[in-house]
């Protein structure tokens, strides 16, 4: 695994090739702003391949950049990596501004920082929907700790969940690290100092001070990898060991 920092603002620092800039204009804000962050001179943008449009492509190296979930993604990634090394890169905001529109439509935006913090390991939420792919050669993840705005508009209608408040667009203010995984060993380092093997879900939450929901996801993915194996239980709990 490799951690740093690549640039303080969104700017590009290749800028895409004229020929290569289809769709950028149609993107949302955070993933456009993020595909001219990682740009870099030679790429080639929105290309075909195997029949699915790919984000970047680098040096024989497939980039796709995706700012949510990744269950879309799997039939795509799967049959890209019969073939190609590719890169999946996924945004998690270190540090988050929430921007609330006047409702009336008149005024100031308010603005105020959320107390959540993101984390690397949080990127397991959404790789539960691509566990087999992490031990397959050629797969590679890249996590970014940014700092961003959230957008919010006031929908009654759309925003029961949120007392009324949408999100309308997600905004990069900076990329603050860059952690790379190039292989199922950087995947495990993620694994907390100290855990004891076997363990349970709940020792893996205890020992890296996440949430057991959390932890229940990680598990998952590593199991259904292959980086981990299901020994038994321990009451109702999964005993989980770490492959030799």
């Amino acid at each position: 695994m490799k951690a740093g920092h690549r640039g303080r603002v969104p700017a590009s620092n290749g800028a895409p090739e004229a020929e290569n800039a289809i769709g950028l204009l149609n993107e949302r804000p955070l993933h456009a702003s993020l595909k001219l962050w990682y740009a870099r001179p030679g790429d080639r943008f929105e290309v075909p391949v195997e029949g699915y449009v790919v984000d970047i492509v680098r040096d024989g190296r497939l980039v796709e950049i995706q700012t949510g979930g990744f269950s879309a993604l799997r039939p795509k990634l799967k049959a890209l990596l019969d073939g190609y090394s590719v890169r999946l890169v996924h945004p998690i905001p270190l540090e988050k501004w929430i921007v609330k529109l006047p409702r009336d439509g008149s005024g100031a935006p308010s603005r105020r920082k959320s107390p959540k913090r993101g984390r690397v390991e949080e990127v397991f939420t959404e790789l539960v929907s691509l566990s087999r792919l992490l031990a397959r050669p050629g797969f590679s993840l890249e996590v970014l700790l940014t700092r961003e705005e959230e957008v919010r508009s006031y929908d009654g209608k759309r925003g029961w969940r949120r007392g009324g408040w949408v999100v309308e667009e997600r905004r990069l203010l900076e990329v603050a690290e860059s952690h790379v995984f190039g292989g199922p060993s950087d995947i495990l380092s993620l694994l907390p100092d100290g855990l004891q093997s076997p363990f349970t879900t709940a020792d893996l939450a205890e020992a890296s001070g996440f949430r057991r929901a959390l932890a229940q996801k990680m598990a998952y993915c590593l199991h259904r990898s292959g980086l981990v194996d299901r020994i038994g239980k321990s009451g109702r709990s999964w005993l989980y060991e770490l492959q030799s």
